[in-house]
């Protein structure tokens, strides 16, 4: 199977402004993203000490809709939906029959008919896909993500970045809440979320605003050290808040209980895909289980390294990096409950060596209230 070309890869509307500002651009899940613009660190550290911009417009986005709209968000999702207020969101799981992750994503409560779902980028039409094949109520389901343009701005400074272009007051929107309001003259949805362990704001709008958008934040934003930012920064920022990502953490193979997020599984809420074998897999225990580490020396752990302890195998990192406000070389992997407490001693097996590394609590990085 070949590659597909750049001219082949999907784009956002932002490509073009992405390419004159000479971000270096990858393919990421068959789209032809920023990978970084002046380099991964100061990337990363402007969104940890002030403000970064990100260019997320390849996220997928699927509505639901109608009287049984909740009915089929429950089914297909392990988190409980039925507590959501309108106008707040949940990180949740899309389920297969067996328990394991079809995707991870945010459900947002537009209202009791309307249920505004964020899905990763690569896995949008399969995520589709699934949920058509597992309707079986009356819902409507439509893939959306064609007519939504999405912006994070994430970072300490954020907020007040953002507030200067929209007359909505954006202290007022709590953490994992939404509103709908005016953002320099373009109809959003305003979201209290991100991908970066940072407080922050994901907004999403019509495409043929993405340029207005995109140039009239950086300009609130440039006095203040805001800058924009690509998919490396945005993977060493949600590393060091230990935050899952699909295709490394989770996948089809890997159950909430597993990845350490037993707090968005919600069996008590009744029927839904892959609940029993959940409820089975709780009741007998795990067998493995995400844990976070650092390097010992100055080696770095790299995506799909072997773990060792006690001198034999006992997992693969799923995601190992530099920390770069944190200033270590951090990873997370999959291991045996019993290797799982902090302070546990680990090597990882990189280019030939078992370089040292020790067990630590999750997050690694945790931002001051």
């Amino acid at each position: 199977m070949t590659s597909p070309t750049t001219a082949q890869l999907r784009k956002t509307a932002l490509n073009a402004e992405h390419r004159r500002l000479k971000a270096k651009m990858v393919n990421f899940g068959g789209w032809d993203m920023p990978v970084e613009y002046s380099g991964i660190v100061s990337e990363h550290m402007a969104t940890r000490t002030a403000a970064g911009l990100f260019d997320v417009s390849h996220m997928g986005e699927i509505e639901v809709f109608g009287e049984d709209a909740l009915a089929l968000v429950q089914h297909v999702t392990c988190n409980d939906a039925s507590r959501l207020a309108i106008g707040q969101a949940q990180y949740s799981g899309l389920m297969t029959p067996q328990g394991t992750f079809v995707d991870d994503l945010l459900v947002h409560k537009i209202s009791d008919k309307h249920y505004f779902l964020c899905v990763n980028a690569g896995t949008q039409d399969q995520d589709f896909e699934h949920i058509l094949a597992n309707n079986h109520t009356g819902a409507q389901i439509e893939n959306a993500g064609a007519r939504y343009s999405q912006l994070a701005i994430q970072g300490p400074k954020a907020l007040a970045i953002l507030q200067a272009l929209t007359p909505v007051p954006l202290n007022s929107v709590p953490y994992y809440h939404f509103t709908f309001g005016d953002v320099d003259g373009v109809d959003c949805l305003i979201a209290r979320t991100g991908y970066t362990g940072e407080d922050g704001f994901e907004i999403y709008f019509p495409p043929d605003q993405s340029e207005k958008l995109w140039n009239d934040l950086m300009e609130a934003g440039s006095g203040v050290g805001m800058i924009p930012c690509g998919l490396g920064a945005r993977n060493t920022l949600r590393l060091e808040a230990s935050m899952c990502l699909y295709g490394h953490e989770i996948d089809d193979t890997t159950t909430p209980y597993e990845a350490g997020l037993g707090w968005i599984c919600k069996p008590n809420k009744g029927e839904f895909l892959g609940r029993d074998a959940l409820v089975r897999q709780k009741e007998k225990g795990l067998e493995r289980t995400l844990v976070g580490f650092e390097m010992q020396d100055r080696l770095i752990a790299r995506d799909a390294c072997g773990v060792c302890a006690e001198g034999k195998a006992i997992g693969r990192v799923t995601s190992g990096s530099p920390a770069p406000f944190l200033k270590k070389n951090i990873g997370m992997a999959y291991v045996p409950p019993v290797f799982r407490a902090p302070g546990t001693e680990i090597s990882v097996e990189i280019r030939g060596k078992q370089a040292p590394a020790r067990i630590v609590p999750m997050p690694f990085y945790k931002r001051a209230k």
